[in-house]
């Protein structure tokens, strides 16, 4: 004879509800997020005694494609990779991102005087200099 305890159903159901609720939930927060940017670069972030180097990979990205913009909470690193295709061509597959793209680093601004970026290599290169205090 079966059991009439329904509690276990009614929570099995309650809870495949929420679950279901919470992955709709990611589904448009992700979907609001990649409106804003698409992709983000890899950043490296190496400090010496007296600089700060930023790299951050851009690989097919031009000079003219890439923004840098400086605030006193940060750098941020925006632009666009082009899809390299000509016409009447087919694209078997996409890994590499294209796209706009935005990285936002925060870094203390107040402490660091930014030099002029460098594009090479498929990196942008971003030098900041520590300012030194006067006694």
């Amino acid at each position: 004879m079966k059991s009439r305890d329904f509690s276990s159903w009614i929570w099995g159901d309650a809870l495949a509800l929420l679950h279901h609720a919470e992955r709709l939930q990611r589904q448009v927060l992700q979907s609001a997020q990649a409106a804003a940017h698409a992709w983000e670069p890899p950043v490296d972030i190496i400090e010496s005694e007296a600089a700060v180097l930023v790299i951050v990979a851009l690989p097919g990205v031009g000079p003219e494609d890439v923004v840098v913009r400086f605030d006193p909470e940060g750098i941020t690193v925006s632009g666009l990779r082009p899809i390299p295709a000509a016409y009447d061509t087919r694209i078997h597959q996409l890994e590499i991102p294209y796209g706009q793209f935005q990285r936002r680093i925060r870094l203390p601004l107040h402490a660091l005087e930014p030099t002029t970026p460098r594009l090479a290599d498929g990196c942008l290169f971003l030098t900041l200099n520590k300012l030194r205090e006067i006694p």
